[in-house]
């Protein structure tokens, strides 16, 4: 198979130019109202620093400034690190840099030597790799994730709400699509929050810039890889903020992007080449269609139209086929991993990126940081199709075997909701998606969840039904992987995704002056639904039985489905659901392979007993769990 290691740098050249079919995107060339002027000549490099200390020892230095190009550049005289190469691209205004640091180079400051029509020195930073071995743990069954929109979540520094130079430079609150407010102080605030509720893990949606003239709040168009949003904070306010959670038990998954960039990418604006980006003569969008990826049968147009063709008409298409551009993004997500000691990276719109380079991408990171969690979104139809995303027993396929440790799971999302729409549904939907677990070499790295912030919200997906409701959470709370949360489903927040802004709403209590605040309060269901979560969260966080214990199922029937969580050592819990609108009495007898030995059990909500295993009462529309006892 081909890969993009970085040290295939000099392969740029002989990759074909393509025409850039989206250039009344472009505008005119704009220098981005951030950048730090590293010197009279240099707007920026890329990455902003490296570090002594990696596993690989050469780094690509994208240098940018106006009419770079035409200037040479010297030998540093810094021990342990050599230039290997200076490489024109097309556009005047950039340098590339291959440099080798080896091992026994030390932290500090390399003077690199620009020689042209103005002679400058730069001073690149090398910094010492961080030693804590608490930085970056990685994601574990015991984990927890509440994921969340920054913007919409809480608003801890009413300051940074207008930022001068950006292009959206005003907040409104009654708008679904506009900026609401929402910062990394605000989620910060409320870490306590997380902890009573039983979270282990926050995941923001992405707080990379997003410097987009429309619904720039979301994060998902990049325009900056290095910067956080100054919006929600500055770099130093976010390596804090991971820092802080750490302190509090509390695990940080950056959500990124790969596939795509926003069209106001400083990258974008000014191309270092048209091979930067997937071109066709005229706009073109992503088929949409992954399963064209393991057709055996498919043609290569297809395949090409799926990974090459632009997501939305304002997010080009990055060209990870050219080795250069494969090693930015290689590099930059490293640097965030090394920066700030981020525990895990959760990956949009897996599969549309090109195949090879997603194998490149893995490996690269997996080798630098082998605790990072990692899991991708991959939006299929089917068991298999999601599992030929994520590590698994397949043979290579069309030249792709994926080394992504999990994915989020879609299968268990729809198994759930389909069960609980309307009068009771077949409840083999549920048992089959974890039937497919043989598909996958470790189908405890999933992540299984209920909604997100693409899709209609649990509780209106169920006709906000209440019984159902803890249904669905006893369900994703007790399966194997690690269960993820939308924010306010735990306060029974609602809403259908047509459009999609209608599902990320703010949260009440988030902003100084809002009339309902579930932070300090939560009457009625609202109160009763987060006591049910954290009930269970923290009942799953305490009892290894359910972040590690293995898994048995029997086959639904007459309306009920069971299985049970088990560890050698002797732990169970029994997980019964009843999904009928009557009362069963279900005949224990049936589950004597796992309930052998155990004489009784006890609701680990209720904290009822349950006497009886041989003789089973459970009520109409509910999921018990029991945790047996000899």
């Amino acid at each position: 198979m081909k890969i993009f290691p970085l040290s295939a740098l000099a392969l740029a050249g002989a990759l074909a130019a393509s025409a850039v079919h989206a250039a009344p995107l472009r505008g005119p060339k704009e220098t981005p109202a951030h950048a730090q002027k590293a010197s009279a000549a240099i707007d920026r490099i890329d990455p902003t620093y490296w570090f002594v200390g990696m596993k690989n020892p050469q780094v690509q230095l994208l240098v940018h400034g106006p009419g770079l190009a035409s200037s040479t550049v010297t030998q540093p005289n810094y021990p342990g690190v050599t230039l290997d190469k200076v490489e024109k691209l097309t556009s005047p205004n950039y340098l590339l840099l291959s440099l080798t640091v080896r091992p026994d180079a030390k932290p500090g400051k390399i003077k690199l030597q620009f020689k042209g029509a103005k002679n400058f020195t730069y001073s690149y930073e090398l910094r010492a790799r961080n030693a804590d071995p608490l930085r970056t743990q990685g994601l574990t069954q015991a984990d927890f994730i509440y994921m969340l929109m920054p913007d919409r979540f809480s608003n801890g520094d009413p300051k940074n709400d207008v930022v001068k130079g950006t292009r959206v430079n005003h907040i409104a609150r009654d708008s679904m699509y506009a900026r609401h407010g929402g910062d990394l102080k605000g989620i910060e605030n409320h870490f306590g929050y997380f902890k009573q509720l039983g979270a282990t893990a926050i995941w923001p949606t992405p707080i990379v810039e997003n410097d987009m003239p429309k619904a720039s709040y979301h994060g998902y168009a990049v325009t900056d890889c290095y910067k956080v949003d100054p919006r929600y904070g500055t770099n130093a306010e976010y390596v804090q903020f991971v820092k802080n959670a750490h302190g509090h038990g509390l695990k940080v998954v950056q959500d990124i992007v790969l596939n795509h960039w926003g069209s106001y990418h400083h990258l974008f604006r000014d191309q270092p080449a048209a091979d930067w980006f997937h071109a066709f003569p005229t706009f073109t969008r992503s088929n949409y269609n992954a399963f064209v990826l393991n057709d055996p049968y498919g043609s290569k147009i297809d395949r090409k139209l799926e990974n090459d063709g632009w997501f939305d008409t304002t997010m080009p298409d990055v060209n990870q086929s050219n080795p250069l551009v494969a090693t930015y993004l290689i590099q930059n997500f490293l640097w965030w991993v090394e920066s700030t000691g981020l525990d895990g990276y959760r990956i949009d719109t897996y599969p549309y990126s090109e195949p090879q380079f997603l194998m490149a991408w893995g490996k690269a990171i997996a080798d630098e940081y082998p605790k990072l969690a990692l899991f991708g979104e991959a939006w299929e139809g089917t068991e298999a199709e999601q599992a030929f995303f994520a590590q698994n027993i397949f043979p290579p396929v069309n030249g792709f075997k994926s080394n992504l440790p999990g994915v989020l799971d879609f299968q268990i999302c729809f198994g759930i909701g389909d069960v609980l729409k309307g009068d009771g549904g077949d409840l083999t939907k549920l048992y089959r998606a974890l039937q497919g677990d043989w598909m996958y070499t470790d189908a405890t790295r999933n992540v299984p969840f209920l909604d997100n912030h693409d899709m209609s919200r649990f509780y209106s997906v169920i006709g906000e039904d209440f019984a159902k409701y803890k249904m669905g959470l006893a369900w994703l709370l007790t399966l194997r992987g690690t269960p993820q949360l939308y924010y306010g489903t735990e306060v029974l927040m609602k809403n259908f995704s047509d459009p999609d802004g209608k599902v990320r709403e703010d949260f009440p209590g988030g902003w100084a002056g809002d009339k309902t605040n579930y932070f300090a309060a939560r009457p009625g269901q609202a109160g009763e639904a987060f006591d049910y979560v954290s009930k269970l969260a923290n009942y799953r966080k305490s009892h290894p039985v359910l972040s590690s214990g293995k898994l048995m199922q029997f086959i639904p029937q007459d309306g009920v489905y069971t299985y049970f969580r088990y560890t050698d050592a002797g732990e169970c819990v029994m997980v019964i659901a009843n999904n009928t609108k009557d009362a069963k009495q279900v005949d224990g007898n049936r589950f004597a392979e796992r309930t052998a030995g155990f004489a009784s059990g006890q609701d680990v909500v209720t904290g009822a007993p349950v006497p009886d295993l041989k003789t089973l009462a459970v009520p109409a529309r509910t999921v018990m769990v029991v945790e047996l006892k000899k």
